[in-house]
């Protein structure tokens, strides 16, 4: 059992030591360009295991008609 645990503890250290600290690449909302925070607090949303950043509620709706035309800016 503690074994089990142990393996459990270093696999979340690990994902913890891979992602922590990976900065957001972009400055600016992935569906309009406009800077991050210009329309008020970004909203943050996860696709796919990936943080998405936007300006404003109507860029998430225009961003879950074709995520993958926006997420091509990520790479």
């Amino acid at each position: 059992y503690m074994k089990r645990i142990l393996v459990i503890l270093g696999f979340v250290l690990l994902a913890y030591w891979l992602f922590a600290g990976k900065k957001y690449p972009l400055d600016t909302c992935i569906v309009t360009d406009n800077k991050l925070g210009s329309m008020g607090d970004p909203i943050t949303k996860t696709y796919k295991g990936q943080d998405v950043k936007f300006c404003c509620k109507p860029c998430i709706k225009k961003f879950y008609q074709n995520p993958d035309k926006y997420m091509d800016k990520l790479k």
